[in-house]
């Protein structure tokens, strides 16, 4: 395995050239993290359907257990049972609007991964950088467990278990364990564990962190690993993925109408789903009800759980002994934790913000049309926690509320809520009706394949993959 040590020092190296401001060293994070056998147990698997552009290419790098779907490429990477997700990338010829101006895109946008190491990380949809239209950059980065990239490039940055970056561009940042962020461009910051922080310049700032007496229950870095109730959650359930990435083909017997139900999801106890139902790779439903249009996506654990309709659990997304209405989101890596005698009833047309924890120690009713946050673990703390989306829109200026604040326009911010969520249930084909402007991702993979990528099993290339490429295949003309 001499080429794989090497291979992780070089990405230590790079990424710590780039966090001299602020200053963290990877390297204890990284060595020894995932136990050097295991490099070569897991296959990586490439997803091929008839409506992705395809582009496949890496090289020297290990990429075990890890999804790929669109374009992308790897190079000099570490890749441990990530998902890198390409279904949402920009096409060549679409338009984006940069500062005002109208650029038409000569190329397909690609997913390019460079000197990284992703251990159990999401990269989804397209990115927000305005330098790099065409090209969803990741360089020069450490990830570690359960953490999010979702739309935003990087460049030298270190990202703590369960954290999300959020639409955003970041240059040389490190985030703590459980923050979530979507505040545009940044660069040399150090996001301290447990900040949730939205901010859209001239419109509004949404801030909230953490109490530092709470978090390091749910998740804590020890001796440079993660421990804590969120990590325990996973580890109890690990076994379950077993059978299913231990076959080269599998296959769930849940179907609907329109739906799809990844083979790579676990399904277990009496479950169903409606029409336009999508359940992603890596996701996890017990004995729960998926109600038309509703979605798990990866990471996302439903359990005991019922879901009226047109429900969003965005990536990392854990939601146990609950009662959902319809039109409900519940944002990146929350944590709503009902139990058999306490369980949750959240009413229609609300928002659990991203990286919310409830853990209920008595039952709990969150009315509809709400947007809660923070830590709530009884009925009294919706009192600080949480406000009606009306109230929410009436806000200008400065408000605080608990350990909430918030500056700026209440609407656009709720406007922005509501858009972002209409445009997650489009994209996932929740309203299809047949017609090709309705489909989504729950009907554009329901034929898709897998091809099988496997490592090196033995020598000084042990856990590495050989170089590979997947390109379209032209039509012939015999």
């Amino acid at each position: 395995m001499e080429q794989l040590n090497k291979l992780i020092e070089h990405i230590v190296n790079r990424v710590n050239i780039n966090l001299r401001e602020p200053l963290v060293d990877v390297g204890p994070f990284v060595r020894g993290l995932i136990p050097r056998d295991s490099f070569s147990l897991y296959y990586a698997f490439y997803s091929i359907t008839t409506t992705h552009p395809l582009k496949f290419h890496f090289r020297h790098s290990s990429v075990g257990g890890t999804y790929f779907l669109g374009k992308c490429e790897v190079d000099h990477s570490i890749l441990y049972k990530s998902d890198i997700r390409g279904d949402e990338l920009k096409r060549k010829g679409s338009i984006v609007n940069c500062n005002g101006k109208d650029i038409k895109l000569r190329d397909d946008e690609i997913i390019s991964i460079r000197d990284s190491y992703l251990m159990k990380t999401l990269v989804h949809n397209k990115s927000h950088d305005p330098e790099n239209l065409e090209t969803f950059k990741i360089a020069n980065t450490v990830s570690l467990n359960y953490a999010n990239i979702h739309g935003t490039s990087l460049e030298g940055c270190f990202l703590e278990p369960f954290a999300s970056l959020d639409l955003s561009v970041c240059h040389d940042c490190a985030v703590g364990a459980f923050s979530y962020v979507q505040a545009g461009e940044l660069s040399h910051k150090r996001i301290k564990p447990g900040r949730v922080w939205v901010k859209s310049p001239g419109l509004f700032e949404f801030k909230y962190h953490f109490p530092e007496e709470i978090l390091p229950d749910y998740i804590r870095m020890e001796n440079h690993r993660p421990v804590g109730k969120l990590i325990d959650f996973f580890e109890d359930k690990k076994e379950d993925f077993v059978p299913i990435y231990s076959a080269v083909q599998t296959e769930n017997t849940i179907e609907a109408e329109g739906a799809a139900v990844s083979p790579y999801a676990v399904i277990k106890g009496v479950c169903s789903v409606d029409k336009n139902v999508l359940v992603a790779q890596r996701s996890y439903i017990d004995n729960s009800k998926l109600g038309p249009g509703s979605n798990a996506q990866e990471n996302c654990y439903i359990i005991n759980s019922t879901y009226e309709g047109y429900d969003v659990t965005a990536h990392g997304g854990k939601v146990i002994y609950s009662n959902l209405g319809k039109n409900i989101f519940v944002g990146f890596n929350s944590f709503v934790n009902g139990k058999e005698d306490a369980r949750i009833k959240i009413g229609s047309n609300s928002i659990v913000m991203p990286h919310t924890i409830i853990d209920a120690q008595e039952p709990l009713d969150i009315p509809e049309n709400c947007i809660v946050w923070g830590y709530i673990t009884k009925q009294e703390d919706l009192e600080l926690h949480s406000l009606s989306l009306e109230e929410f829109s009436s806000i200008k200026g400065q408000f605080q509320l608990g350990d909430m604040k918030f500056e700026g326009l209440g609407a656009k911010f709720v406007d922005a809520f509501r858009h972002r969520i209409a445009h997650i249930l489009e994209e996932n084909g929740a309203f299809y009706n047949g017609t090709e402007e309705t489909k989504g991702h729950a009907q554009k993979t329901q034929d898709i394949s897998f091809n099988i990528l496997q490592p090196y099993p033995e020598g000084i290339l042990k856990g590495l993959y050989p170089e590979l490429a997947i390109n379209p295949l032209e039509p012939s003309d015999l």
